[in-house]
């Protein structure tokens, strides 16, 4: 299974026209017949003016086939491309391999959060994915994990993962939380100083998104 993340900078104001576009448009031409929407995000905090979908195929193969078939569909490009076009202004994509593919939370009405770090090169991201993965029971003790990636192509040495709270507050708390446990405190002491660079988005989830 291959997953791809594709995060759309739009103009100021434009979001609301994006999630409209993919959540009737989209949906009604895709479905899940040129991959599986897996999560739609919109971005609160951190970089503004963003969306954030994530679709998963079967292999590579899969994608360029699906894409490629997606291309030639006459209401794909004669509708929903010509609805979003105006408010694009960058586009970005990661193809991901799973470490923890997504799980759905327990709940709905959630705050979501992503978080992308970069890795040393030459070894390092195997090193901290090794630790977090070891160390996983002790955190999730405070919240869930919805998901955990390493990247294939679109930014080298980074891992992503994606976690669910019921609120701000309820993410302040786990995370206060965690930060006292011993073990999570152990694997800080080991893994931070495998990563060059760490971001935060917090995310809110689109109508439309199977992941709410």
């Amino acid at each position: 299974m291959i997953y791809e993340l594709r995060t759309y900078t739009v103009r100021p104001g434009a979001v609301g026209e994006m999630v409209k576009a993919a959540s009737t448009l989209s949906r009604d031409i895709r479905g899940d017949n040129f991959g599986k929407l897996e999560g739609y995000w919109i971005t609160e905090i951190g970089p503004l003016n963003q969306v954030l979908h994530m679709w998963s195929y079967a292999d590579l193969n899969e994608r360029a086939r699906l894409r490629g078939e997606l291309a030639k569909n006459a209401r794909w490009t004669g509708e929903y491309i010509p609805a979003i076009r105006p408010h694009l202004v960058h586009q970005d994509v990661r193809l991901l391999n799973a470490i923890i593919p997504p799980i759905a939370p327990a709940t709905s009405g959630n705050v979501y959060e992503f978080r992308n770090y970069r890795a040393r090169p030459l070894g390092a991201v195997k090193q901290w994915l090794d630790l977090f993965t070891g160390v996983m029971p002790a955190r999730e003790k405070y919240s869930k994990i919805v998901g955990l990636w390493q990247t294939e192509t679109g930014q080298p040495n980074e891992v992503c993962h994606i976690w669910a709270y019921p609120s701000l507050n309820a993410r302040a708390e786990a995370r206060g939380n965690a930060l006292k446990d011993p073990a999570w405190q152990e694997f800080l002491g080991k893994g931070t100083p495998l990563l060059e660079e760490m971001h935060s988005t917090i995310m809110l989830p689109a109508p439309h998104s199977p992941l709410q």
